[in-house]
């Protein structure tokens, strides 16, 4: 089974006016971050839209993440559906295009038990033959993975890791506390990575890292290091990005942030809306500010 640690970017769905996927945007950008010394990628996850694209569309930004990455960092794909049997199908897709990995999500209209939200996760990572990582955000779901659920989880051969992005990091270390070396956690953007490295995170998947990976990297390797006050002091910079992003929609914030640095991913997939001209500023003015935070230093 894979070993996934470090930076994986939650890649944008370059989407231009009628629905194609710009697959040669999406391969550069692929490509520049993987020189700039990312771990993974992970397309189809928040940052990626996933609730907006269709079968056909999903299944072409896999694949050219994929074709990107070229075996040099391992892929994981998102999967996503409020139907188990549709999810299953994702997860044997990803898998026969050949992603290393599933980051498996739960939507749902009607809220279901925990043994429904169990049996969810159970029966993809049971489809499949690759590491599966677990996704929880209550802030969307309106089934959310409980410890307990968690705990059972991660009994499953092939449930290796969970991205919890619950803002809580105390509940991160309940789950390290409950679990132990079953599962192992993965931050999001909604916590503050450098904290959740420091109470034993291998990592962190956001959507940030695309249009920062360079000091994502960095600050990964600080913290790699245990030089906490460097890391720290980083992270303080970094931490505007953030901030920006809370006050506005994701999707449309890391678009505009790529456009600014020369990759025509498009805008947001409607319903959603692009940022406006004072709310591009914003991200310009974060992204000018963090050009110089940071001077690439050996990985530790």
């Amino acid at each position: 089974m894979a070993d996934f640690h470090g930076v994986f970017p939650y890649l944008v769905s370059p989407v231009d006016a009628s629905g194609e996927i710009r697959t040669e945007v999406l391969g550069r950008l692929c490509d520049d971050l993987i020189k700039a010394g990312v771990h993974g990628l992970t397309p189809l996850g928040s940052t990626g839209e996933f609730a907006y694209l269709d079968q056909a569309q999903r299944a072409t930004v896999v694949r050219a993440t994929i074709e990107a990455a070229k075996g040099r960092v391992p892929v994981i794909a998102g999967v996503a559906s409020t139907s188990t049997a549709d999810a299953v199908a994702q997860a044997r897709a990803h898998q026969k295009l050949g992603a290393d990995g599933i980051l498996a999500i739960m939507e749902a209209y009607f809220r279901v038990a925990d043994a429904q939200v169990e049996s969810y996760f159970r029966a993809i990572a049971d489809a499949v033959d690759i590491p599966v990582v677990i996704y929880t955000n209550p802030q969307f779901q309106r089934s959310d993975l409980t410890l307990d659920v968690i705990a059972r989880l991660a009994t499953h051969p092939r449930i290796n890791y969970i991205k919890d992005a619950s803002t809580n990091t105390g509940r991160l270390l309940s789950i390290m506390n409950r679990c132990g070396d079953s599962i192992k956690v993965f931050s999001a953007s909604a916590h503050i990575p450098a904290a959740v490295m420091l109470i034993g995170g291998l990592g962190w998947m956001a959507g940030p890292a695309c249009i920062i990976p360079r000091q994502s990297v960095e600050l990964y390797n600080l913290c790699k290091a245990a030089r906490w006050d460097e890391a720290m002091a980083l992270q303080r910079k970094l931490w505007r990005i953030n901030e920006a992003f809370a006050r506005f929609n994701l999707a449309a914030c890391i678009k505009a942030g790529l456009d600014i640095q020369g990759y025509a991913v498009g805008d947001p997939v409607p319903p959603q809306a692009a940022l406006t001209g004072e709310q591009r500023k914003v991200v310009e003015a974060a992204l000018r500010d963090l050009a110089q935070a940071v001077a690439p230093s050996d990985p530790a």
